[in-house]
């Protein structure tokens, strides 16, 4: 492995280990791992945005030699550089460990992105951070996976709002080597090239690695000299617009990335498919089995035992679909390899209920693996309903298609100030055993005023942080004042804030709460008790829908009728949610059901006491319990239903939210709200963790799949 030699050659022999840390993305979910990069210099931090390998290449030599020789300094340095080593030295599964053959465990968990750190930006919203808080808490698990994924040079996009509210899409170049990234080297001491098998023209990928705790996730890059001009482009960006382009992402992702273990010597016996982009790793498997002297059935008996499908959407565009001429133009010199002839091979992937619309990827998932699941008790039902035609002999509850619902990683999404506080009066070492129900009963214990106190302090941070993002915009890009004043810069931490931050997508009905503009305008217009709402998220670069939606909130935030209490954050990303889930006092939430698999944001507000306010779909239909937030929409409508939601949230914010968070005790506390709060927090952190989604995939199907080994 190369390190990174150039950024950390000037750390003091008795500081090397920063270089160690810096690394490993490890610190990115562990406070005071970043605390011992903040203290050489608060301003070098904050310039790195929160990033030690950048701050480590900006930092001069002397502030260095200075920490080298504080004893204060040294004494945090020591305890967080033994407590890491510790922990990446401990490879014990013990949960496998007591079920199964330690010898037969290996994971290879296959993804289209990441959301790991802004600093690493190999995501585009959900589906990234989920496979980020996956391996995360399987590295505080110490199960032993390897992941898999792509090194996007020029990442998603960087979003920039017009004038006219309409979204730009600008390239983000990343600098790999101010991040966490390390190339893989060869016996020839220059970086890993593998090439994609049986694919013609000849195609290859260079191989980086991040280390994410216990658990190596390697990443492929086609920007290499020995490719052609049309091959060095496929992994610039996630989710290509062109169909043809998307399908040598995939094929990349899913033989290249089988490839890429294999000549790694790295062994697995499970594969497991978070979506249904990286399937084709189904077919390497296969093949491998078949030039090893099996036939094509045995291979896929054996394959299909072995591998878990994880499916993450209801909403059809989200299914990707190859026209046959494609799947033909790349796989002809392939299906031979498999034992399956041209008709075989492309029945594969056609969805039953129509046929002649291409190669289906999550038909042809679902059809390959042994083990299937959804995301959640609700997306459960809707899926079995959607693929029950690929079990026609079987009736819908039936279908093979079980549910883990998504949970998110405590440690990384909850604020370090509320950490201190739960320190103080929950179970001691409570975040070694956070699942536990029991240990979040303590919650309770929290004075009301010390835990509003802290609440309060985020929301100042949020916007704060708000304010100097739009004095930036103004100072670095001769912005109009509109367009800084659309940003935040009006909001008052003293009024209710509520926060809507995801993907523009029209299901996800971000414009719903303007459906009654007068209404909503004198909710926001109260001299007594007004509210703000802050929006944030992006939509994709194709959907010229979702733009619109996105460019009528932007555009109302300039409406001096709103009063400035409706701002709309630019460039969303693992930064500011991380602001925006620790600092709205309530989260908003109103997809079309029941197109919300899932949805992690709400999880993470609710970790840090932000009651949910949602429509009953995804996750919610299994958190909400009366007393913990608002909920609505259970009532099965025909036809347009945002009249009947819009109402329903205006009567749930005029007659609970409002009233409740402005009423305020004689000693100057909001109890009532507080009381919601803990709520939220006790009734949600440990059910929709990442440590217990994990625990759920190991004894749901893992244990089972390494049985088949």
């Amino acid at each position: 492995m190369e390190i990174k030699k150039n950024i950390f050659r000037k750390l003091p022999p008795r500081l090397e280990g920063l270089g160690e840390i810096a690394a490993n993305l490890w610190w990115s979910w562990h406070p005071a791992a970043r605390m011992i990069f903040k203290m050489i210099d608060r301003q070098t931090w904050k310039e790195s945005r929160h990033n030690p390998v950048k701050m480590l290449s900006d930092l001069p030599s002397e502030l260095l030699e200075s920490a080298a020789e504080d004893t204060d300094y040294l004494r945090r340095y020591n305890v967080v550089l033994s407590k890491f080593r510790k922990e990446i030295k401990e490879k014990e599964c013990r949960i496998l460990n007591d079920i199964v053959d330690p010898e037969i465990h290996s994971i290879a968990y296959f993804s289209a992105e990441y959301g790991l750190h802004h600093s690493i930006p190999f995501y585009a919203g959900g589906l990234g951070f989920l496979a980020g808080d996956f391996i995360k808490a399987c590295s505080d698990l110490s199960v032993p996976l390897t992941a898999v994924g792509f090194m996007y040079p020029e990442g998603y996009f960087l979003q920039r709002i017009r004038e006219d509210g309409w979204q730009e899409n600008i390239d983000q170049i990343l600098d790999r080597d101010a991040s966490s990234i390390i190339r893989v080297l060869g016996d020839d001491g220059q970086q890993l090239t593998v090439k994609v098998p049986l694919i013609e023209p000849p195609l290859y990928v260079a191989v980086w690695k991040i280390d994410v705790g216990r658990v190596p996730l390697y990443l492929m890059d086609t920007d290499i000299e020995i490719n052609d001009p049309w091959n060095r482009t496929i992994s610039a960006h996630l989710y290509s617009g062109d169909i043809e382009q998307r399908l040598r992402q995939e094929i990349v992702l899913g033989i290249g990335g089988s490839e890429v273990l294999e000549t790694l010597g790295i062994k697995r016996s499970i594969l497991h498919l978070n979506e249904g982009h990286p399937a084709f790793a189904l077919l390497e498997r296969i093949r491998d089995q078949v030039q090893a002297g099996k036939t094509y059935e045995e291979a896929l008996q054996q394959v299909k035992t072995t591998t878990v499908f994880t499916t993450h959407t209801p909403v059809p565009a989200g299914h990707d679909v190859f026209p046959f001429h494609l799947m033909e133009k790349y796989f002809n010199s392939y299906w031979p390899a498999l034992g399956l002839d041209h008709d075989r091979f492309l029945k594969l992937g056609i969805h039953p209920n129509d046929p002649n619309a291409g190669f289906n990827m999550t038909a042809f998932a679902l059809r390959m693996s042994g083990y299937c699941n959804a995301v959640s008790k609700r997306h459960a039902e809707v899926t079995r309903q959607m693929w029950q035609s690929l079990w026609p002999d079987l009736p819908q509850d039936k279908v093979p298609i079980d549910y883990v619902t998504n949970g998110v990683h405590v440690p990384k999404w909850i604020e370090p100030r509320l950490e201190l506080l739960f320190n103080k009066y929950l179970y001691p070492n409570w975040l070694d055993d956070h699942d536990n129900p029991f240990i979040w009963e303590m919650i309770d214990e929290i004075p009301d005023d010390e835990l509003w106190k802290t609440h309060y302090w985020l929301k100042i941070k949020l916007i704060d942080a708000i304010r100097e993002r739009s004095r930036q915009r103004w100072t670095n890009n001769q912005v109009s004042a509109s367009i800084v004043l659309a940003g935040g810069a009006l909001l008052d931490p003293s009024v209710l804030t509520i926060g809507f931050a995801r993907r523009f997508a029209t299901y996800k009905r971000a414009d719903l709460i303007f459906y009654d503009i007068e209404r909503l305008k004198r909710l926001l217009n109260d001299r007594w008790r007004p509210i703000q709402i802050i929006f944030a998220g992006k939509a994709h670069p194709a959907d010229d829908p979702g733009k619109r939606i996105l460019q009528k909130v932007f555009n109302a935030t300039r409406d001096p009728a709103m009063a400035g209490r409706i701002a709309f954050l630019e460039n969303y990303g693992e930064q500011f949610a991380q602001y925006m889930v620790h600092g709205v006092d309530v989260w908003l939430n109103n997809p079309l059901p029941p197109m919300e698999a899932c949805g992690t944001s709400g999880m993470k507000a609710a970790l840090n006491g932000v009651p949910h306010l949602s429509i009953l779909d995804g996750w919610w239909c299994e958190g909400f319990n009366g007393k913990n937030g608002w909920a609505f929409g259970l009532e099965e409508i025909e036809g347009n239903r945002n009249q009947s939601d819009a109402e329903a949230i205006y009567n749930i914010l005029e007659n609970e939210v409002i009233p409740k968070y402005y009423k305020v005790s004689a000693d100057g506390i909001r109890r009532d709200w507080v009381r919601i709060m803990k709520e939220s927090i006790k009734s949600n952190a440990p059910k929709f963790s990442a440590i217990r989604m994990v625990r759920e995939y190991i004894k749901k199907f893992y244990v089972n799949a390494l049985k088949n080994v």
